[in-house]
């Protein structure tokens, strides 16, 4: 973690924005102290809205029904 005073920061900020690019975090000190901390910025994801699909997606009857023909394509004659 990087310190700089707000001084350095004013005139260098375009050289620490690269640093915050490349995934350090900056912090901007006052009289030695911290007071702001210079990150990368993120979005925050969007909220999920359940029920968006509801009455456009169904699953048939017979969805977990298997197929004798499928399995024989997959695992081959089970017969021993």
């Amino acid at each position: 973690m990087q310190i700089v005073n707000i001084y350095q920061a004013k005139t260098q900020l375009s050289k620490l924005i690269d640093q915050v690019l490349a995934g350090q975090e900056i912090t901007i000190g006052k009289a030695g102290k911290p007071v702001a901390k210079l990150v990368s910025y993120r979005e925050k994801p969007l909220k999920r809205q359940f029920g968006l699909w509801k009455g456009k997606v169904f699953v048939a009857d017979d969805f977990d029904a298997e197929s004798e023909e499928i399995n024989t394509m997959f695992y081959g004659s089970r017969s021993k």
